[in-house]
């Protein structure tokens, strides 16, 4: 799409998560929003048919799935998932998402870019990788050859970690074989490289690492955009309570393997000479 397109929908998925915070209904908001927007861009249409459907079924996903020559699948699949009763996902989240894909789109967006932002998206606020990568490859973005690999990634997730299939996938990777064999023979592997030199580079060096170092070496490097987390599972810890209890069974276990190695060491307990005051070595009460 044109890039004043991207960058309505920006201002569009803005302000309409700021407003939702302050607990503004959305029927309000659509109403609002459709006059701030350039009538120049489909967005207004797009805004008007959203209104309609909510005040039909409560959902704005369902208008995004009906409008898939403007809202990419990857769009309506945050949303979908955004809306869902059982999801621990929250709306605020899943608008700031697309906030900053749109963002990121209006300037000089990458396929490898935005690969790496949906991808970590899924991954990080827990949106499932099947219904996700489908909706990723379906995106318009992506070319045949990014499609393929994205489709086929599924499985390859199950052998490998991520760092190491975009690894492959790289132009540093081709550059390293050629360099070694003086050649890379044509294979459906290796055939294009969908991801860059640097992006290669980044991903050899994080091999074995913890996958979120990669996608932070990644913003720092080539300018990603930062994925939004969702409050519900940053909040999603063990209470200080339940904390304090798992450490003491964990001290518990501890003294009863001791105990079955041959009993506990009870010198660990006595007082040092220069700390009784006594020398006596006594222990403490």
């Amino acid at each position: 799409m044109p890039r004043e397109e991207y960058i309505e929908q920006e201002y569009f998925f803005r302000v309409y998560r700021e407003r939702l915070e302050e607990n503004v209904p959305s029927q309000d908001i659509l109403k609002t929003v459709h006059e701030e927007i350039l009538s120049t861009t489909r967005l207004p249409m797009a805004v008007d048919f959203m209104r309609a459907e909510i005040l039909h079924s409560g959902r704005i996903s369902d208008a995004m799935v009906r409008l898939p020559h403007y809202f990419t699948p990857f769009q309506s699949f945050v949303i979908a998932r955004a809306e869902d009763d059982v999801s621990r996902f929250e709306q605020i989240t899943g608008l700031q998402i697309l906030e900053r894909e749109a963002k990121y789109r209006a300037g000089s967006a990458s396929m490898s870019g935005s690969f790496v932002y949906q991808f970590e998206c899924i991954v990080r606020n827990r949106l499932g990788y099947g219904d996700g990568l489908r909706a990723m490859a379906n995106d318009p973005c992506f070319d045949k050859s990014w499609k393929t690999w994205i489709n086929d990634l599924n499985n390859k997730l199950g052998a490998n970690e991520l760092s190491e299939i975009v690894y492959r996938a790289s132009e540093h990777f081709l550059t390293r074989r050629r360099a070694r064999m003086g050649t890379v023979p044509e294979t459906p592997d290796n055939a294009v490289a969908l991801f860059g030199e640097q992006e290669g580079r980044i991903a050899r060096a994080n091999i074995g690492r913890d996958p979120m170092c990669f996608f932070a070496a990644l913003q720092r490097q080539l300018n990603y955009p930062q994925v939004p987390l969702s409050r519900k599972v940053v909040d999603d810890k063990l209470s200080p309570f339940l904390e304090s209890r798992l450490v003491r069974l964990e001290q518990r276990l501890k003294i009863v393997e001791m105990e079955q190695k041959g009993g506990i060491d009870l010198t660990k307990f006595y007082k040092k000479e220069n700390d009784s005051g006594n020398g006596n070595g006594a222990l403490e009460n």
